[in-house]
Order: structure tokens, then C-alpha cells, then sequence
């Protein structure tokens, strides 16, 4: 882009007319229009200004395509994944205070003869609620990248970063609350004995271990929000993911069948557990470990791309 190319992409970028930007540095509109069209030369006393005006560099002005240094967000790729993250934590963050609900409730109402089913009940109500999230964001994001499978990476270097340091914070708070936990549940395992009367009908392991998981809920929440903005950012990933010769393409759908596998199964055994020995607490001890295998089949699997 030429001197007059730059200037006249910046005033229409800012939605600036000839005659506004004209006033501004006190010359005529004729003189804008010429500069514009590469006529004449602004003197250095109005390269200033000008630079001044669109918050740009001298250099920038003069010798780069100043307009690379300002791509848009034409898909609304940004928007779409803030929803998106949103959503998702959101499920997640439910089923997991489902899990923590279900567990005060068997500590509190232990004496209840049906309080295994009416907390399984309960969890599946919280499972169905959270669920739709789930789908409809998968139906929703597979339309968005079938209609743009390339973005133009639009993010300063300025955000990327601004970004990071949030996601330090987040990721830090995230594993500080877990520790946090950790020492609470070791306290108060010592502790709500001595408290709780002999008779009480309260059974304390559950109500120690439902305080323990409302915060996992909230760690966990933390991170998969964390984590989707950062893949939001990560722009080369998201376009590499959605090229079909790729090997990060070919990488993710083998790690989204197996992970999907591996998490069908889980609820398989859930739900067999849940309706024939009505063991419908042992959620945790089933969705654990068979959500630290999809994150370790995802680590096997991509631990040789070097695309990125």
C-alpha cells in the first residue's frame, strides 16, 4: 500500500469523511484528496498528525500495508466462541454441582429409605438440564467452521498477551481452590466428628467429600473456561484443526472417537450400577478415571504434531 492508500484506509476505517479529517489538521479537503490519491506529499509537520489522528507509527505510515495490521472479525469468530466457552462451562460446571448436591443430600437425609433413588433422580434432572448445552453447541460449532474452516488471525499481539496473564490467573486460582479443598476436607474430617453428635443421623464422609466436589466444581469450571479462550486465541490450531490434510485434523477426530467411547462406556456402567444396585453415588469414582483417560489418550495421541 502506497502513503496515500494507507491514509485512506484509516480515515474510512474510522468512519472519517475529507473535510472531518481536513479540520483536524487544518488544510483543505483538496489537499486530503490529493494525498489520497498519491497527487502530492504530506509535509512531515502533517505525517505527524496524521499519525497522531490514527494512533499509528511514522514507519507504519510511510513504508508498511497498514491495513494488514487491522483485520476484522467479519465471521464474528470471537463472539461465537465466548458463547460457546460459556455454554460448555456452564454444563459442566452443572453436572458437577449435580454430583456435589446429590452427595449433601445423602448426608443430611441418610435416614430416608429412598434417598439412593431420589438422588439418582435428582442427577439426571441436572444431567438433562445440562445436556442441551452440550448439543446444541456441538451442532452450533460444527456449522460455524463448516462455513468458515479459515479464519484470519485478527488478535494483536497486545490481546494474546493481556489474555495470558488472565489465564495464569485463572489456572492458578483454579489450582489454589484445590489445594484449599484439600486441606479443608483433611480439617474438617478431624474436626466434624467432635462436632456432630453421637446419635446425629448426618453421615459426615458425605458431607466432607459434597464441600470437597462443590469446589472441584468450581476449579474445573474455571479451568475448561480458561482453556477454550485459550484455544480461541490459538487461531493457527483452529485452522489447522478444520484442514482435512492436516495431521492436528486427523489427530482430533481419532481423539474425539475414542474419548467418546471411553465416556459412553462410563455412563453405561453408571447407569447399570444406578438401576440394579441403585449405586447411583458412585458417579465420581466412574467419571474420573474415565475422564483423566481421554486426557491421557489426547496427550499419546498428539504428543508427535510438530505442525504447530
Amino acid at each position: 500500500m502506497s502513503l496515500g492508500e494507507n491514509i485512506q484506509f484509516l480515515r474510512k476505517k474510522d468512519n472519517i469523511t475529507q473535510e472531518q479529517l481536513a479540520e483536524m489538521l487544518e488544510v483543505s479537503r483538496q489537499s486530503v484528496s490529493k494525498w489520497e490519491s498519491d497527487a502530492t506529499y504530506p509535509e512531515m509537520d502533517k505525517l505527524l498528525q496524521i499519525s497522531s489522528v490514527f494512533h499509528c507509527t511514522l514507519d507504519d505510515l510511510i513504508r508498511t500495508d497498514i491495513s494488514t495490521q487491522y483485520i476484522e472479525d467479519n465471521a464474528h469468530y470471537d463472539a461465537f466462541w465466548n458463547k460457546a466457552s460459556k455454554k460448555i462451562t456452564f454444563g459442566v460446571g452443572l453436572i458437577l454441582f449435580g454430583l456435589s448436591f446429590i452427595l449433601f443430600l445423602n448426608a443430611v437425609f441418610s435416614n430416608i429409605s429412598f434417598i439412593d433413588e431420589l438422588s439418582g433422580m435428582i442427577f439426571i434432572i441436572f444431567v438433562t438440564i445440562a445436556v442441551p448445552f452440550f448439543i446444541i453447541t456441538g451442532i452450533q460449532s460444527d456449522h460455524f467452521t463448516r462455513k468458515h474452516p479459515y479464519i484470519e488471525d485478527f488478535y494483536s499481539e497486545e490481546e494474546k498477551e493481556k489474555f495470558h496473564q488472565k489465564f495464569i490467573v485463572m489456572i492458578t486460582t483454579g489450582v489454589i481452590l484445590i489445594l484449599i479443598g484439600i486441606i479443608l476436607m483433611i480439617g474438617l474430617t478431624e474436626m466434624i466428628p467432635d462436632l456432630i453428635n453421637e446419635n446425629s443421623i448426618i453421615q459426615t464422609d458425605d458431607l466432607i467429600a459434597s464441600f470437597f466436589l462443590l469446589i472441584i466444581t468450581i476449579s474445573v469450571s474455571l479451568f475448561v473456561y480458561a482453556g477454550m479462550q485459550n484455544g480461541k486465541y490459538n487461531i493457527k490450531h483452529y485452522n489447522l484443526m478444520h484442514d482435512h490434510d492436516s495431521v492436528t485434523y486427523k489427530n482430533d477426530k481419532k481423539t474425539g472417537m475414542i474419548c467418546a467411547c471411553l465416556m459412553m462406556t462410563a455412563t453405561i456402567i453408571y447407569l447399570i450400577l444406578g438401576f440394579v444396585w441403585n449405586m447411583w453415588y458412585i458417579a465420581p469414582a466412574i467419571f474420573a478415571p474415565f475422564g483423566i483417560a481421554c486426557g491421557i489418550v489426547s496427550i499419546i495421541i498428539n504428543r508427535n504434531n510438530n505442525e504447530e
